[in-house]
């Protein structure tokens, strides 16, 4: 067998984001003989899947963060990097700069992709500039990936989210891993410190405007206040973790939340919690949610969240514009820690299936390559 295939990512960073845990469980299910996938990230930080992707044969590679002071700078890099390395396939998950990098590997000859994971830039500045930069990604990429329908509207525009290059991936995940394990449950527990008793709810997602962690607390304030024997999991990290602390010191919360960091067990940190919380102000799809799904936890999520999410009766949206207490209402009817289900076929049947996601991925990489060689 010759050499394989070498796909080409492109990220900010390799830590346990969203986009970056996707792209890991179709990495961990390929065949790395056929395929195989290498990483130019833009920090020279190491990230958490930097190992592993050393052990499994992938290369990483550094380049600067995008400035508008430093964008000169910034081309010439991605020039002499594509003069010194072939890739003949290269897959954006960074869109605000996706424009520059993958126009640049299409001049030089490669297949460009660039993938979708959300539905908003957030607001301010910042984010009207990452809307300008991201507009000519659909002038500069050969095929197009998006996580949901929306996603792929909002960063490609509609005519071409409807068109035969743009595809649906989903945000599959390693189901087996997820399913409901009692023994798991008590052995967190105990790590934790948290009683039988107790009513878990939990939330797992980087510390970010996005994910509403404000609007958590909230919630999880007037929760207390009909159940005392609550508590409140924060599983993640980020830039607003300080002042997310900050506000459970006012709130007077400090013995009801933990919050644990990164962590890489999060399928066992699922078997925990009785009730997944998750109100996001805008998602590309939300895999916490497919995995909590997974995992038999009711979901009570944003209305903001697209549709594609709700596999199971298990999810229950809410508007963001209600008040608290509709929210704690809703999650204090949902929860039943003494009935988890296991819903693997629907997630299966859905697409949900990390091996079918990676099988499918593997078989458009095959076939863009064989084009582009004709």
């Amino acid at each position: 067998m010759g050499e394989p295939i070498r796909i080409l990512h492109v990220l900010g960073a390799l830590n346990r984001g969203g986009a970056e845990t996707m792209i890991m469980n179709i990495y961990r299910s390929i065949d790395r003989d056929v395929i195989q996938f290498d990483f130019m990230i833009h920090t020279e930080d190491e990230c958490a899947f930097n190992e592993e992707i050393r052990q499994l044969g992938g290369r990483i590679f550094s380049t600067r963060k995008y400035k508008i002071s430093n964008h000169a700078l910034y081309k010439r890099d991605w020039a002499h990097f594509f003069e010194n390395h072939d890739y003949k396939i290269v897959h954006g998950h960074m869109r605000s700069t996706a424009a520059i990098y993958l126009g640049i590997a299409k001049k030089k000859g490669a297949v460009t992709i660039s993938h979708s994971h959300n539905t908003s830039n957030g607001t301010g500045l910042s984010a009207f500039a990452k809307q300008c930069l991201q507009y000519p990604i659909r002038w500069k990429s050969d095929y197009f990936i998006s996580c949901s329908q929306i996603a792929g509207e909002w960063l490609f525009g509609k005519s071409m989210a409807n068109s035969d290059r743009h595809f649906i991936l989903k945000n599959a995940i390693e189901l087996d891993r997820f399913v409901y394990n009692h023994e798991a449950r008590q052995r967190v527990r105990k790590e934790l410190g948290i009683d039988d008793d107790v009513m878990v709810i939990g939330h797992v997602g980087r510390f970010h405007e996005q994910k509403n962690h404000s609007f958590i607390l909230e919630i999880f304030s007037a929760i207390v206040q009909k159940e005392p024997k609550s508590l409140l999991l924060f599983v993640g990290d980020g830039e607003l973790r300080g002042f997310i602390t900050n506000q459970i010191h006012k709130l007077g919360l400090e013995r009801k939340v933990i919050m644990t960091g990164v962590r890489s067990d999060v399928p066992d940190l699922l078997q925990a919690m009785d009730i997944f919380l998750f109100p996001s102000k805008y998602e590309g799809l939300g895999m916490a949610i497919i995995e909590a799904q997974a995992a038999g936890l009711p979901c009570i999520i944003s209305d903001q969240i697209p549709e594609e999410v709700h596999v199971t009766d298990l999810v229950t949206s809410i508007s963001l514009t209600d008040d608290a207490s509709i929210w704690r209402d809703a999650i204090l009817t949902a929860v039943n820690p003494d009935k988890r289900t296991a819903p693997y076929k629907a997630l299966k049947d859905a697409g949900y299936d990390i091996k079918q996601t990676a099988e499918w991925l593997q078989s458009f990489y095959k076939k863009i390559f064989i084009n582009s060689k004709r």
